[in-house]
């Protein structure tokens, strides 16, 4: 599986924002399925982020360790 890049997702969502942004008659159905799209990538999102820090954590501890 493809590692999410965080800021491709940034990108989608701001895509999605500015969907909401410029709707002059909201389209309830359209506008359903573009939160579900959104709630799905802020999950990634985190999800992801906690394997960053994680990361992150390992190279401290390795570095202190050295």
């Amino acid at each position: 599986m493809k590692e999410l890049n965080l800021t491709d997702t940034l990108k989608k969502l701001e895509q999605i924002n500015e969907w909401f942004d410029n709707q002059e008659e909201l389209d309830i159905e359209a506008g359903l399925k573009k939160v579900k799209e959104g709630i799905g990538l802020v999950k990634e999102s985190k999800k992801r982020l906690k394997e960053i820090e994680n990361q992150f954590e390992e190279i401290k501890k390795e570095f202190k360790d050295s």
